[in-house]
């Protein structure tokens, strides 16, 4: 769907506090990497993710989607009992229930007019719930959204590394739960608004959508495990992604050497290069981040974004184009005009 009446009011990041280099997790996993013969190192040659970010103990999902919503709303400068639609996107969660995006709204003292749910589609889910904004936004049902996400990977961590220390860990084992090694946490916050409300703000044109839902199988996680089949992962999320992208030239009017800037969901530096190469964009035009923060789940998109105008590198008038992939597999590929 395309938009004529939405904008990105207001947008910020948080970074978590705590840095883990690749180079101390492989120390700690040295007596499992040497009985099993395992002498790359994965997650820094390989995966090119040499450090992950993880918030101090105690920080849950809505303590850090809290966080990010709050820089959000000053950004944008409104009162948040403006604020319509209040969605979360994280993959971590407080509890199953209630919805994290409850207790943020809670947090947050949003009013009793708002509407808040949790939208959860692996790494996808920023962008899912940017279009469910945008629909009501368009439609003149709310004036402003705000769509957050807090992800905490410390669960993981700590009980992945520690199945890993197990005497019997078998070398399949080991690498079907080496992924979870490559995940970070951080949070991002966005408020998305009619468009004459924010006048000279980025406007969100829209986006598409595919699914190659036979292939939900490839990577399956709870909040302290993931098991990938990291190979199959990257062809089949390749294709999907060549997929999506025709739909987005035909739908957005792409063309991938006007396009000024590209967002890509960050896992790794293997599937950022074939991503790359797949659909034929310059490697200058992303900005990656996985290096230093991991893969931060569906708060990537939008940190990246708001790491790129913290830069100063989103100029008036730039084409940014947002290309998200989740576990499922679906993606989606949006358009943001700067």
């Amino acid at each position: 769907m395309l938009f004529q009446h939405v904008a990105i009011a207001g947008l910020a990041h948080v970074d978590a506090p705590r840095r883990l280099s690749s180079a101390e997790i492989n120390a700690r996993l040295k007596p499992t990497l040497d009985r099993l013969g395992i002498r790359t190192d994965v997650l820094g040659d390989i995966a090119g993710i040499h450090a992950r970010r993880l918030w101090d103990e105690g920080v849950q999902a809505s303590d850090a989607a809290t966080l990010a919503g709050v820089k959000a709303l000053a950004d944008a400068g409104i009162d948040p009992a403006r604020v319509g639609l209040l969605v979360s996107t994280s993959v971590s969660r407080d509890y199953l229930e209630p919805s994290t995006a409850s207790i943020v709204s809670g947090n947050l003292q949003m009013p009793d007019t708002c509407q808040n749910f949790d939208v959860a589609n692996a790494c996808l889910a920023f962008i899912n719930g940017m279009d469910i904004a945008a629909r009501m936004i368009e439609r003149g049902e709310i004036e402003y959204a705000l769509i957050v996400d807090g992800e905490t990977a410390d669960l993981a961590y700590d009980k992945t590394l520690a199945r890993m220390l197990a005497d019997d860990i078998t070398e399949a084992q080991f690498r079907s739960e080496l992924a979870t090694l490559t995940l970070g946490s951080g949070a991002a916050g966005m408020v998305m608004a009619r468009a004459e409300l924010a006048p000279g703000a980025p406007r969100y044109r829209g986006g598409v959508t595919r699914a190659a839902t036979q292939w939900n199988h490839l990577c399956r996680g709870n909040l302290d495990r993931m098991v990938t089949d990291t190979r199959m992962l990257l062809i089949e999320g390749v294709k999907l992604a060549e997929k999506t992208f025709a739909a987005a030239k035909l739908a957005l009017g792409w063309a991938v050497e006007e396009m000024d800037e590209f967002v890509i969901h960050q896992v790794s530096q293997v599937h950022t290069a074939a991503f790359a190469k797949a659909i034929g964009i310059d490697p200058r035009k992303i900005l990656t981040i996985f290096g230093e923060y991991g893969n931060i789940g569906p708060a990537s998109v939008p940190i990246v974004l708001s790491k790129l105008r913290e830069m100063g590198r989103l100029k008036k008038g730039d084409r940014v184009a947002l290309l998200g992939i989740g576990s499922g597999l679906n993606c989606s590929m949006a358009e943001v005009v700067w």
